[in-house]
């Protein structure tokens, strides 16, 4: 089966190991996620304060919200994800919740990626906000 999704990192950028430069979309269905925290289905906040737990939470909600719509995560062609007042140092948390959703779920989370630092997101006890595109044939 061919996937909607093909990401890598093209010759002549960087190479990172997180993320990947580009991703290639050849689907037909374009789904546009909402920012996702670190809420579960009740609204009751995951991670208090704990910013690696918070991305966690937050990568799986985005894995719900893609699947309800009949798709996966290897569906996904871009994350943003916004983190309330970023410094380098937040980078392995943030990495951390990555990878431990990876392993629990069985997927790859190298997209394509932006993050960008924020003064607050909507909620005050909210650290970190992902929003995702994804492509489904």
């Amino acid at each position: 089966m061919v996937m909607a999704i093909e990401v890598f990192n093209p010759d002549g950028l960087p190479k990172p190991d997180s993320y990947r430069q580009v991703a290639v979309a050849s689907g037909s269905r374009l789904v546009f996620l909402a920012g996702q925290v670190a809420r579960d289905a009740d609204g009751a906040q995951i991670g208090n304060g704990d910013l690696s737990a918070q991305s966690a939470q937050a990568l799986r909600n985005v894995v719900i919200a893609v699947e309800s719509v009949g798709g996966s995560f290897a569906d996904v062609a871009k994350l943003t994800v916004y983190v309330v007042d970023w410094s380098l140092d937040k980078m392995s948390s943030i990495e951390a919740g990555f990878a431990r959703v990876s392993e629990e779920l069985g997927i790859d989370t190298r997209k394509a990626m932006t993050m960008l630092g924020v003064v607050t997101l909507a909620e005050p006890d909210i650290l970190v906000e992902i929003d995702a595109v994804a492509v489904l044939d």
